[in-house]
Order: structure tokens, then sequence, then C-alpha cells
């Protein structure tokens, strides 16, 4: 008799120990998976952030050189008065804005024709729209600089926006196309039966539902020329610098970094984290709708 239950309260006990030493076991395996995403985590932000983290320190020094000799704000002060600077910045705004919006024209009438007709040679004419996407920036910029040769186009301000907007298109294109996938169709055909044309159905159904890859490419793409240097330098010519030529132009110049790129460059990324900002919120508005 006590020999029974002697079993059965072994029986009993046994299942909560191993059930105990299970839960140890994957608690001592989490945490160590737990410590080792942790350590990758804090490698990855160090190598992101330090040299952002360095290139702020050094945009504050007093000196020319890499020494430190005082906090100073005087390369801020001559950021306002460098002529060339405003001059790269005038150029690259403008350009930037008027590629960009021209890309996303071209682009999304491309995605919303290929989503909508049917032809053919039609996934050829879409993989070959990738391929400036694809290619090496140098392979562009040297064969648009033999085009434009080519055909007697002085490399100026014009053809740095004819290669943008080139390489521009195939972005906005990706992001109007992915919008287009989730698109129902059966939308349109509820339009046309309700007496809507073609043109209404576009602007009226259309691109307001495709309005989030829209906006999308746009942004994308005014960001991509703002900071394109490669294409740029190969069409670029006399008068018509952009700012990633500019800042190119003083650092071979100049034998190196100066604390003026540096303090140029720290205002161009707290603009840009104030524009994500602003952005973040409409962005959002917009895919809601």
């Amino acid at each position: 008799m006590n020999l029974n239950i002697a079993i059965k309260k072994i029986t009993s006990i046994r299942p909560a120990k191993i059930h105990g030493e299970a839960a140890r076991h994957a608690r001592r395996a989490y945490l160590q998976r737990f410590s080792i995403s942790q350590t990758v985590l804090v490698i990855a932000l160090i190598f992101l952030f330090l040299p952002l983290l360095v290139l702020v320190f050094y945009s504050f020094n007093g000196s020319t050189s890499m020494q430190w000799t005082g906090f100073s704000f005087r390369w801020y002060q001559r950021l306002l008065t460098e002529r060339g600077l405003w001059t790269a910045l005038k150029n690259s705004l403008i350009i930037a804005v008027s590629s960009a919006v021209t890309a996303t024209v071209i682009g999304t009438i491309g995605a919303i024709g290929i989503s909508w007709y049917k032809f053919k040679m039609r996934s050829y004419v879409q993989t070959i729209s990738f391929l400036p996407m694809i290619l090496p920036e140098i392979i562009i910029g040297v064969s648009l600089a033999i085009f434009f040769a080519g055909v007697g186009i002085q490399l100026g301000l014009l053809t740095i926006y004819i290669a943008h907007t080139t390489f521009n298109i195939p972005f906005v294109f990706l992001m109007v196309m992915a919008r287009l996938e989730e698109f129902d169709f059966s939308i349109i055909e509820a339009a046309a039966d309700l007496g809507a044309n073609e043109r209404q159905t576009m602007f009226k159904i259309t691109i307001p539902i495709c309005m989030p890859g829209i906006i999308s490419g746009l942004l994308t793409a005014i960001t991509l020329s703002l900071e394109d240097f490669v294409i740029t330098f190969f069409v670029a010519g006399p008068g018509s610098s952009t700012l990633p030529i500019f800042i190119y132009s003083a650092i071979t110049r100049k034998g190196g970094i100066t604390p003026l790129i540096s303090a140029l460059s720290v205002v161009m990324i707290l603009g840009t984290v104030l524009l994500c900002i602003m952005l973040r919120k409409f962005l959002k508005y917009i895919a809601a709708k």
C-alpha cells in the first residue's frame, strides 16, 4: 500500500520537474539569444551613428585642421556668406524638384498604362523600365555624357535635369506599380457601368487611390536627385555645379574635409530629420485614405 502511494507521488512530481527544467532551458536559451541580438544591435548603432557624432563634434572646431582648438560657430556663420554654396544649393533644388515632378508624371502614366492595357512585349517593356535602377551609376553617367556629346547638347543644368529624370523614373514606376497591385479593378468596372469615361476614371478614381505611391515616388526622386554625385559629375558643365559637386570640389581643393563641410553636413542632417518628422503624419494621412 505504501509502495503504491510512493509511486503515485513520484509520477505526479516528475512531469512538473521535467516541465520546470524545460522552462529553465528555454529561458536560458532566450536570454543568450537576446543578449547576442542586443550586442549586434549596439554594434550596428555605433557603426552607423559614431561617424555622424564625430562630424557634429568637429563642425564646432575653431581650427581648419582635425586638431581640436576650441569651440566656435565660425563655420556655421561662414555658411551664410559662402556664395558658391548657395548657388550650388539653388541648382540642386531646381533640378531635384523639376526632374522629380517630370519623373513622377512619366512613371505614374507608365505604371497605369502597363496595369490597364494588355499588349505585346508588355513584360519586356516592364523589365527594360528597371534598367536605370539596376545598372551602375557610372555606366549611366558615361553613356549619357556620350549621348549628349553625340547629339550636340552642351553640358549644363539641362543635361543634369535629363539625366536625373532618366534614373528617377524607375523608382516612381516601381512604387506606383506596388500600389496598383493592391488595386481593386472592379471599382473601374463599376464606374464604367455608371457612365464614367476613361479620363474621368483615371483622374477621379485611379490617381487618388494611387496617391500614396505617387507621393512616395516623388519624395524618393527628390532625395535621389539631391544626393546624386556620380551621374551628375559626368553630365555637369561649367556653372552648373550642384551641392554634391560643390562638396567634392571643396574637399579636393582644400585637401580634406574642412569644418565648413562638416557644418554643412550637420545642417543637411537636421533639415532631413525635420522634413521626415513633418512628412510622417502627412504620409500616414494619405495612406489611410
